[in-house]
This record gives C-alpha cells, structure tokens and sequence, in this order.
C-alpha cells in the first residue's frame, strides 16, 4: 500500500488543484447545513413564448445535493433563490425551522452576498457592528446580519466547522471591487471565530466569465452541469481543508454529541 495514494497534503498544493474522489474528505461530516440564495438552491431561469422570465429553485440539482450524493452525506438546504442575510435573519428562518436543534448540522457553508451587495441597499458595514457577546446588538448591516448567523448556529451546534464563501470573480470591474470587499471581511470573521475557514472562489476558482458562462449556465443561474461542477468544487474544496488542517478535523465524528477527548487540544 501507498499512503500516497489515499492521502497527500503537499504544502505547495493550492485549493481545487486536486478533485477529491467520492467527496474526498468532505464525507467526514455526516450533517452539512448550507446558507445561501439562488445559486446554492439549484435555480434555474426560464423564459417562455412570451418573453416571461421564471425562476425555479430546484433542490436536487442544487450543488449542496450533487455534494450529498458524491459524498455520502446528509445536506440540508437552508437556502432560497434572492436570500440575503437580513431576509434569512428576519423571516426565513424562523418561517421554515431552521434554527431547530433537530436540524443541528456539523458543518455550515455559508454563500451570501450576491443580494446583499448588488440587489438591496443594506449598509455593508465594518467589524464594530458585530457584538462577539450578544449577537442580537449587532447593527442591521451586511457585516452585522452575516456574522449573527454565524453566532445563532454556534450556540445550537458548538463545535461545528463554518466554511465562508466567497464570490467567483468575473469580467466586471466594478462588480469585483465589492467582491473583493465580501472576500476580505469574510477573511476578518473566519479569525475572528474558532473553527471557521474561507472557501475562496474569488481567489482559486476560475473566472465565471463568459466562456465559462456558456458552458456552465442558463442565463443568468447555472444549469445542471454548472451545478454539478460546482457541486464538485466544494467538496474539493472542503477536502482540501481538511488535509491540510489535520489536527482541526480530529473530533468530527463527535460534534453534536456529549462528548469530546481532552488528551487532544482540538
């Protein structure tokens, strides 16, 4: 046997360098819970006869289930098309249960900003807007609402592993200004958080350019193959995570349970 055939963790190696098989390491959490809007919920856009536009949110071709499927895990979708952080904090959470401790998950992937940012005028805020010891005085800005769900699923799953998404970059400058801005304060929370780490497809992703666009999309959402590749990505992603922080990922298999093992410090 090779180990190196199985396990390898190259400290030159890069995020989505490798595709992990099977889900890699990714299918060490049996429960992943993702927040997200229209791109995490399988959306695709539809125009008929008559020039009306459709959006449909299609659960089981979202990327979260493409995951599930390849890794063998459980992924709930704590997502809608249009989601933003204060719709999901506001109202769609409580309307749909997602705070019950029955749908705790051990891990939470975090995809919010597209609406935020681009599609509403919500202050995008600073770290000062976050209260690390009561996150119901964080202010009503992006930064503030962000990091609130961060904090409310903390305190219903502990020791869950957070992975913060950030925005794929494209060919519109403006557009990357602010995601850059996105990618930078995601960078702030996952330091400011214990086992919280950043997903960064701004950064190691290919653009979501035009090229990449008329393969992957259908209009303005991806469509099954997008979803599926992107599916992939994330769960190399995650894979590579994992790898490459070893001692973080030793307890896994205990979250959401009574028990932890104090001859190790993570």
């Amino acid at each position: 046997m090779n180990l190196n055939d199985f396990y390898t963790c190259d400290e030159n190696e890069k995020p989505l360098d490798k595709v992990a098989v099977n889900g890699g390491f990714c299918g060490v959490f049996r429960k992943i819970a993702i927040v997200g809007d229209s791109m995490s919920s399988g959306e695709f856009q539809s125009y008929d006869e008559e020039g009306k536009v459709g959006f449909h949110d299609y659960y089981e071709y979202s990327w979260g289930q493409y995951l599930a499927r390849e890794a063998g895990c459980t992924v709930y979708n704590f997502s809608r098309g249009g989601m933003s952080a204060k719709w999901y904090l506001d109202s769609f959470a409580d309307e749909k249960g997602f705070w019950r401790t029955e749908l705790a998950a051990q891990a939470y992937v975090i995809a919010l900003g597209i609406n935020d940012l681009f599609y509403s005028d919500i202050e995008f805020g600073d770290i000062s807007d976050i209260d690390l010891k009561d996150e119901n005085n964080n202010k009503q800005t992006f930064v503030g609402c962000y990091a609130k769900i961060i904090q409310k699923y903390k305190k219903i799953q502990p020791k869950a592993k957070f992975f913060l998404v950030t925005m794929p970059s494209d060919q519109r400058a403006n557009r990357n200004e602010i995601k850059e801005k996105h990618r930078e304060f995601l960078y702030r929370l996952a330091e400011m958080f214990d086992n919280t780490y950043v997903i960064d497809l701004y950064k190691y992703a290919v653009p979501f350019d035009d090229d990449f666009k008329k393969k992957f999309f259908l209009d303005g959402h991806m469509n099954a193959v997008g979803y599926q590749l992107v599916g992939r990505m994330f769960a190399s992603y995650i894979d590579y995570i994992v790898r490459h922080n070893m001692d973080d990922f030793r307890q896994v298999g205990f979250i959401g349970t009574a028990y932890y093992n104090t001859k190790y410090e993570k």
